[in-house]
C-alpha cells in the first residue's frame, strides 16, 4: 500500500490545469492520459500554442505532490503527462515524477528541448519492479520557431527508444533541418522521431512528399489529434 505524502515538506505546483483527454501527440498518441500543466516556459516559439500559461496574470492552482497524486489516481489513468510551459523548470519536478512512478503510473515528461535531462533519467526505474515507465519527448525548435539556439544536444546522449524528438515544422527551411539533426544525431537508432506540422502554417501533404522523396525511414508523421477531434483553440482536452 502506499504511503502518504508529507505535504507540509513536499515542493507545491502552480498547476494552471489538470485534465484528462487522449495523448494528442507523443509516443502514447490516442491513448488516454491524465494532462498536469505547469505555469512558466523559457521559451518564447514563435508558434506556441499554450503561451497563455506564461503570461504573469495566469491563473493557477497551487497543487502538492499528494494533490496531484489523489487527482490523477482519482481519474482511472495510467498514464501521466507533465506538461507547460516547461515542466523541468519545476522545482521538485523529480520528486513529484518519482511519487508517481512509485504508484506504478507511467510518466511522460514534454520538454522543450532546452533544460538537460540527464538529472531526471536517474529516475527511470527498474521496471521488473512494477513502477510505472517514464518516458520522455523532447521538442526540436526548429529555425522556425526562433528558438533554435536555445536547443541542448547532450540530451541525445540519454535517449531510449521509449523516447521520442519531436520536430514541429512549420516550412521547408525546417524540414531540411529537421532532416540534417535526425541524420547528424542517428535519433532514428535512439528513439522516435516525428515530424508534426504547425497548425494551419504547412499541409501534412507536403511534410510527406518531403520524407517520401528523402527516404526518411523511421521518420514518422504525426498530427495534433486533439486539434482534429476538437476544436483547435479548446482547452483542457
Amino acid at each position: 500500500m502506499s504511503q502518504k505524502i508529507n505535504e507540509l515538506t513536499s515542493p507545491v505546483f502552480p498547476v494552471a490545469e489538470k485534465f484528462v483527454s487522449i495523448n494528442g501527440e507523443s509516443t502514447l498518441a490516442g491513448e488516454p492520459a491524465v494532462f498536469i500543466r505547469f505555469k512558466g516556459c523559457n521559451l518564447k516559439c514563435s508558434f506556441c500554442d499554450t503561451s497563455w500559461v506564461n503570461r504573469p496574470e495566469c491563473p493557477v492552482e497551487n497543487l502538492g505532490v499528494q494533490e496531484i497524486i489523489d487527482y490523477v489516481k482519482g481519474t482511472g489513468i495510467r498514464n501521466v503527462t507533465l506538461t507547460g510551459g516547461e515542466p523541468l523548470l519545476q522545482k521538485g519536478i523529480d520528486f513529484l515524477a518519482n511519487a508517481l512512478l512509485s504508484e506504478n503510473l507511467n510518466v511522460e515528461f514534454e520538454t522543450n528541448g532546452s533544460i538537460a535531462i540527464e538529472k531526471f533519467c536517474a529516475l527511470r526505474p527498474d521496471y521488473s519492479a512494477r513502477k510505472g515507465i517514464l518516458r520522455f519527448t523532447l521538442d526540436y525548435k526548429l529555425p522556425g520557431s526562433g528558438m533554435e539556439d536555445y536547443m541542448m544536444f547532450s540530451n541525445y546522449d540519454y535517449l531510449k527508444p521509449e523516447d521520442a524528438v519531436k520536430f514541429v515544422v512549420g516550412g521547408t527551411e525546417d524540414l531540411i533541418r529537421a532532416k540534417e539533426i535526425i541524420d547528424t544525431y542517428r535519433l532514428c537508432d535512439k528513439c522516435k522521431v516525428f515530424l508534426s506540422p504547425v497548425f494551419e502554417k504547412i499541409q501534412p501533404s507536403e511534410i510527406v512528399n518531403f520524407m517520401l522523396e528523402n527516404k526518411m525511414n523511421g521518420v514518422r508523421l504525426q498530427l495534433q489529434l486533439h486539434k482534429v477531434i476538437w476544436d483547435p483553440n479548446k482547452r483542457g482536452v
